[in-house]
């Protein structure tokens, strides 16, 4: 397959640079600086600066951008438009890297993780923000999306234990209570989502044994 990893130089993009390029994949980095993936394929060019030519050819596009400060937060939204109306229309899809805090607590899908009193204060701006990029992304039916949520607690060292658990819309934790994954098996599943297509037009969330 052909795919491009937008953001790749982020920790998130290198490890999925990474699983896919192991796994035989034709893989584009595309970073705005000095290539920091094992990708040999690169783009160096801003995200903003894509165009539909940048992107054309692909089977999959992984959008890995990742934004935390307050002034940047609004471009998960901007950010994501950008790439659907660049995708619009065609047949590759968009897997999007996502965060946990849009999951959903109840059966009824009223209450987010967000919005528990027990969710960190300083990662309540960051979460809002993703889950105002989904929900719009959740509009668009002219581009091939997928949303993938990792645990509430998603490691970025965490091991590699090449396997994971699947759910839907709502938190889910593992037989000990607890809801964790590490970057590098979340990788495993962004690329499993390129190769099996399971997903397309839902968000679903993955989570450690």
């Amino acid at each position: 397959m052909k795919i491009a990893v937008v953001a790749a130089n982020g920790r998130e993009g290198q490890l999925v640079v990474k699983e896919a390029v192991e796994r035989g994949h034709d893989v584009t980095a595309v970073v705005r600086g000095d290539n920091k993936t094992v990708a040999k394929n690169v783009v160096v060019k801003d995200l903003f600066n894509l165009t539909a030519a940048d992107l054309a050819g692909f089977d999959v596009v992984v959008d890995a951008f990742g934004a935390w400060t307050p002034e940047m937060l609004p471009q998960h939204s901007s950010s994501l438009k950008h790439l659907c109306d660049i995708l619009s229309g065609v047949n590759t899809r968009l897997i999007v890297v996502g965060g946990a805090g849009s999951l959903y607590v109840n059966p009824e899908h009223t209450t987010q993780l967000k919005d528990l009193p027990t969710f960190p204060a300083e990662f309540k701006p960051l979460a809002e923000a993703q889950g105002k990029a989904l929900e719009e992304l959740r509009e668009r039916s002219d581009v091939k999306w997928t949303f993938i949520s990792p645990a509430a607690d998603f490691q970025a060292d965490g091991e590699r234990v090449g396997s994971y658990e699947t759910a839907g819309e709502e938190l889910t934790v593992n037989a000990a209570g607890e809801s964790y994954i590490s970057y590098a098996d979340y990788a495993i599943a962004v690329v499993n989502e390129a190769e099996q297509a399971a997903h397309v037009g839902e968000r679903f969330s993955v989570y450690a044994k």
